[in-house]
This record gives structure tokens, C-alpha cells and sequence, in this order.
């Protein structure tokens, strides 16, 4: 469902240029309004539509759930936490649906540059950077070759 803008709604702010992790996101030179570069590009994380404080970018629903005539309106309420869908079918059904928004506070999480850099001996393990600390565990689960059968059984 790539994302569209409403230009009447839109104060191009640019949050969600700063935010689109495809840079797909622009602001018009002339209107100062956010528009969606290549819609086909579309990552579809909707990390614009959670951004925008105007409520100005809305998604094009895809037929599989949400057929021909329909609209969808996502709505971003801080003040309760959440993100919510509304899906308003053609013969004017809704559907809602709405889901925490999970954030860190800003700045809680380190920088690249804050850890020390990796050494020749973590090059030959299997866990990626800053593993298992990042996910809160004492260690990863490792294979090795002897669990490895040849042929088949």
C-alpha cells in the first residue's frame, strides 16, 4: 500500500522526509508540500504515515482486503499511544483497527560510535554486532559442524 499525501492537509513540515528510510519522500520546491517521489519504491514500513503530526499521508489499500471504492485513514493519537486503521468499505462497512505505538524514548539507544570497535576474534563468531547484549540474553544458541549429517536419511 504505497502512501500518498493529501496537499490541503500537508504544512510541509518534512518529517517525513527525515523519517523515509527509502528517501521516497520530498517536498515540492513551489506548493512547500510532501509528495511520494516513486510510489513503486515504496517500502510500505508506513513510518511516513506515523510521523506526520497533520495527518496528511494516507495509504492506497490493497484488493486482497480492502476492494475497489474503499478508503483508508490512518489516524497517529500520541496522547493514547496508539496508531489506528480505519478501512470504509464501498457499501459503507468500517473496519478499525488499532495497535500500540512501541517507541524508545530519543537517545536511549547508543550510537555505532559509542561501542568499541570490533576485534579480529569477533570476525569469527557467528553473532552479529552488540549480540546477545542487545537482546537481553547471556548467549546465542551456536551450531557446529558435528551437528551436521550428510546424505540422506
Amino acid at each position: 500500500m504505497p502512501t500518498f499525501v493529501y496537499m490541503t492537509r500537508c504544512d510541509g513540515c518534512g518529517e517525513c522526509v527525515d523519517i523515509c528510510p527509502s528517501d521516497i519522500m520530498h517536498i515540492d520546491t513551489t506548493y512547500r508540500r510532501a509528495y511520494n517521489i516513486e510510489p513503486n519504491f515504496c517500502w510500505e514500513c508506513y513510518s511516513c504515515v506515523k510521523a506526520c503530526p497533520q495527518n496528511a499521508i494516507d495509504v492506497r489499500g490493497y484488493a486482497d482486503f480492502a476492494p475497489l471504492g474503499h478508503s483508508v485513514r490512518v489516524l497517529r493519537e500520541e496522547d493514547k499511544n496508539t496508531v489506528s486503521w480505519k478501512v470504509k468499505f464501498r457499501d459503507g462497512r468500517e473496519k478499525n483497527f488499532v495497535s500500540p505505538i512501541r517507541t524508545t524514548q530519543w537517545g536511549s539507544i547508543k550510537s555505532p560510535a559509542d561501542y568499541d570497535p570490533p576485534s579480529a576474534e569477533d570476525f569469527k563468531n557467528q553473532e552479529l554486532a552488540h549480540e546477545p547484549d542487545a537482546l537481553h540474553i547471556e548467549s546465542l544458541p551456536t551450531l557446529s559442524t558435528n551437528n551436521f549429517k550428510q546424505g540422506v536419511v
